[in-house]
């Protein structure tokens, strides 16, 4: 059964699929097709993992919806792990065991390492997430901590001096993060300044809008509620197409470390 549409039986077309699988270097994900997977501590959700190291990520993302009466009550993530959550739409009850957060659509909450992360569906109707997990690398002297926010609450940056392309930056810039969440937003006809090829991986799921995206010369169609994961240097760039609403994305991105040999 897919996790989006719940379709069951025959279809009256031929099958076919907008995915795109490049273990490694770059996947496509659309909606249709995701499956439902069990994840013990998840009660009353449905949820799909998207990016895993079986895909060639050092991280691991999902999309999940809590029904009326969902919860991770045992607890998200593990020791050594850091967890991050957006809210894509509803309203959710956020712990790490000692501090409680409320947040809406927009909101999300950063836990370093050594916390995990307790979910409760307070919306009285579903409420979809974004969730993400990956091994913390620790340098000496420096150090994580707890981050909570709502991006409609925060200002936009011009991204690269194109006032058409804005960026949100959702983790503080300090050396104790290793890692970065981000929105990039692009009104229509907007692009990068340039294709981009970098040691950094991205996640990223696409909040409103459609685009076309160019990943290792492939141009590539995509639009809203579609995932994509950007391996290490894959080249990629985008344009925004359509002609109202911007095309945007929230994505991760690794930093503040040294490449390992």
């Amino acid at each position: 059964m897919g996790y989006k549409n719940n379709r069951i039986g025959y279809s009256d077309e031929l099958l076919s699929s907008r995915s795109i699988i490049r273990r490694g270097n770059f996947a496509l994900i659309p909606p249709d097709g995701l499956v439902k997977n069990t994840v013990p501590g998840f009660e009353d959700c449905e949820l799909s993992i998207l990016s895993t190291p079986k895909l060639g990520a050092t991280f691991v993302d999902y999309i999940v919806t809590m029904l009326p009466n969902g919860r991770n009550e045992l607890g998200f993530g593990e020791e050594g792990v850091e967890t991050f959550v957006y809210v894509l739409d509803g309203k959710v009850k956020i712990s790490d065991g000692e501090t409680e957060y409320i947040h809406t659509t927009g909101g999300y909450v950063y836990l370093p390492a050594g916390k995990k992360m307790y979910l409760e569906n307070v919306n009285g109707a579903n409420t979809e997430l974004f969730l993400y997990k990956k091994r913390y690398e620790a340098i000496a002297g420096h150090t994580a901590h707890v981050v909570s926010g709502n991006t409609n609450e925060m200002a936009a940056e011009h991204y690269e001096g194109m006032s058409d392309v804005l960026l949100t930056d959702l983790l503080p810039k300090e050396l104790g993060f290793d890692m970065n969440f981000h929105i990039l937003s692009f009104k229509p006809g907007a692009s990068h300044g340039y294709i981009e090829t970098h040691v950094q991986e991205h996640g990223a799921y696409m909040l409103s809008g459609s685009g076309v995206y160019v990943l290792d010369n492939e141009w590539i169609p995509i639009q809203k509620g579609d995932y994509l994961f950007m391996g290490a240097y894959v080249p990629q760039a985008t344009y925004a197409v359509g002609r109202d609403e911007s095309f945007s994305y929230l994505y991760s991105k690794d930093c503040n470390r040294d490449a390992q040999i």
